[in-house]
């Protein structure tokens, strides 16, 4: 099938395409070059005026896993007898008329799913202009269940990535002062086993500590019995993700998350990073200073100067916005800390075979408080004064900061500097005052959104089929309608009629998303849900680690290996798994 896209204004930072008109050609699902003046097209899409990006990448947002049930469970009054009942008759059930669009047909596929399912989940995605999210936090001994989760999520390709850290096979082999090859085999084993894309760290050796009644746990500190750093646990993983060639860096939640100080952990995290590739995660939870009579500040400008200085560092954001949420995190020590902050007040803390523990706490962030303010705020000067979108990523780190629906209004925050002098009026002042923020007038281009969530983002991954839209990529290609938003500038940059009010629901609603050349969206209602597949990573190993493995699970483990691994018969879907590099 071919098929054109026509006199959209393009937005693609790999091309350095900022905003001017030009057509785009998908046959059988990739983007190809002109076809040339005779061609004869299966349909035509008129998008004069219209905005068209790549689709949207996540690379940080929880989604699937032990601790996203346990959420659900949790807290069932979020999506007890609750039917998405917006979604289900204003774009499922509803015949959707001839698109002004285009000149072909329609799909229509009716739903009807609870709030915070696989399905919602992947319909609030596309209606947004995603096509591919990942999985930061996938205990390798629940990969199965993961995957399993992420395969029921409608359109979106996934991807996980395996935390290792606290196992106990790993911190054995490190205690026995095995070689960094070894090691580099047994993560290559476990990115082959659970199906993943690249490897997690979460506060590293940290869980371990709790298990020993740590209350605390930082870089240099040892985990009991075992006689190793965290310093040492990342730095190994770290030389492990670099000698493997796995193309993402190794995606670091650091130690003392969300303590006042703990800008210091972070810098030091850097430093310890020795000159390799290394993401930090959700960073605005690492921004914090202890000045102030509260003894909590902002360290945001801290934060950015020694980013500044590492160019080996890219991190993600983690925004704070105001409202309703859950707290889930393999950091136990973090989430047992803030149990008594729990809104409502139920918490559940535990601990798993094999590799970890963790907690969720649900958790209200409050507009009057003095806290959450701050915590807006320092996410916002993080994206503000950062002067590398390539290297600094937007997140919410959903659900903890905010769930990923929360996405549209942070664009709109960041794109339209008198909204957000606005907002700040109604949000406590004093921690206002102790930021950057109120005096931070850069509004943030269309360009620098597809950097951040697009091109940037699918790189930094090792995703090189998608994030761009060039030939040869897969057609997962976003159309948004500016039309209500004002005059642009050309569409070349920041919108420049005031009020900039649809700047938000121009994102939360795309005029087309398009899935491997497959139109799946219109006007912001789901037209068609396709199945996603699972982007995975298969580094070569020496099979004898095998047995290392076998004899640890023999000797410690109920869970038999033979059960452990994530396997093509697990799936009905055929070709389930698309391995990269």
């Amino acid at each position: 099938m071919l098929i054109k896209l026509a006199g959209g204004h393009i937005y693609d930072p790999t091309q350095n395409r900022q905003g001017e008109p030009g057509d785009l050609f998908i046959r059988d699902g990739l983007i190809t070059s002109d076809p040339g003046p005779n061609a004869k097209f299966d349909q035509v899409y008129d998008l004069s005026g219209h905005i068209v990006m790549a689709g949207a990448v996540d690379i940080h947002t929880h989604i699937a896993g032990g601790n996203v049930n346990t959420a659900r469970l949790l807290l069932p009054e979020q999506h007890r007898n609750h039917v998405a009942r917006r979604l289900r008759t204003a774009c499922n059930l509803a015949i959707v008329p001839a698109s002004k669009y285009t000149h072909g047909g329609h799909v229509d596929h009716p739903f009807s799913n609870a709030k915070w399912s696989t399905t919602d989940t992947g319909y609030r995605y596309a209606r947004m202009g995603y096509t591919t999210v990942v999985e930061p936090a996938m205990l390798p001994v629940n990969a199965l269940d993961v995957h399993l989760q992420m395969a029921d999520i409608p359109i979106l390709d996934t991807a996980a990535l395996a935390i290792l850290g606290n196992d106990d096979l790993l911190l054995r082999l490190m205690r026995a002062k095995a070689s960094q090859n070894q090691i580099n085999d047994y993560v290559a084993w476990t990115l082959h086993a659970t199906r993943a894309l690249g490897l997690k760290v979460i506060n590293a050796g940290g869980a371990n500590a709790f298990k020993s009644n740590a209350r605390q746990f930082d870089l240099d500190d040892v985990v009991p019995d075992y006689g190793v750093s965290s310093r040492q646990i990342l730095q190994t993983l770290q030389t492990a993700v670099c000698q493997l060639g796995v193309p993402h860096p190794v995606h670091v939640h650091c130690n003392n998350l969300g303590i006042p100080g703990n800008v210091d952990t972070i810098v030091a995290t850097m430093e310890a990073a020795q000159g390799l590739p290394m993401h930090l995660a959700h960073v605005q939870f690492y921004a914090y200073g202890n000045e102030g009579a509260k003894g909590f500040s902002s360290a945001a400008a801290q934060l950015l100067e020694a980013f500044n200085r590492h160019l080996n560092i890219t991190m993600d954001v983690g925004q704070v916005l105001f409202g309703q949420t859950v707290t889930i995190s393999g950091d136990v020590i973090a989430q047992y800390s803030r149990h008594a902050d729990a809104s409502p007040n139920k918490w559940v803390m535990w601990d798993a075979e094999r590799e970890g523990s963790g907690g969720v706490v649900p958790y209200r962030y409050r507009e009057a408080s003095f806290v959450n303010t701050l915590q807006w705020a320092i996410g916002l000067e993080l994206f503000l004064l950062a002067d590398a979108p390539e290297r600094l990523f937007f997140t919410t780190d959903h659900p903890n900061g905010a769930p990923f629906t929360a996405y549209p209004e942070l664009i709109r925050l960041l794109m339209d500097a008198d909204y957000r002098q606005a907002y700040m009026a109604r949000l406590n002042q004093e921690a206002l005052a102790m930021t950057l923020l109120p005096n931070l007038k850069r509004e943030f281009t269309l360009t620098e959104i597809a950097t951040m969530t697009r091109s940037a983002a699918a790189k930094l991954l090792g995703l090189h089929d998608r994030g761009h839209l060039a030939p040869g990529a897969i057609a997962d290609i976003a159309v948004y309608n500016p039309q209500g938003v004002g005059t642009c500038d050309r569409l070349t940059g920041a919108f420049a009629a005031r009020p900039q009010a649809n700047i938000a629901a121009m994102f939360a609603n795309a005029a087309l998303l398009f899935k491997n050349g497959e139109l799946v969206v219109r006007d912001g209602c789901v037209v068609a849900r396709p199945a996603g597949r699972a982007q995975v990573l298969q580094p070569n190993y020496d099979a004898g680690i095998t047995r290392t493995v076998q004899d640890h699970f023999n000797r410690f483990y109920s869970l038999k290996l033979s059960n452990f691994a994530v396997n093509d018969a697990d799936f009905a879907e055929q070709a389930r798994f698309r391995v990269h590099g």
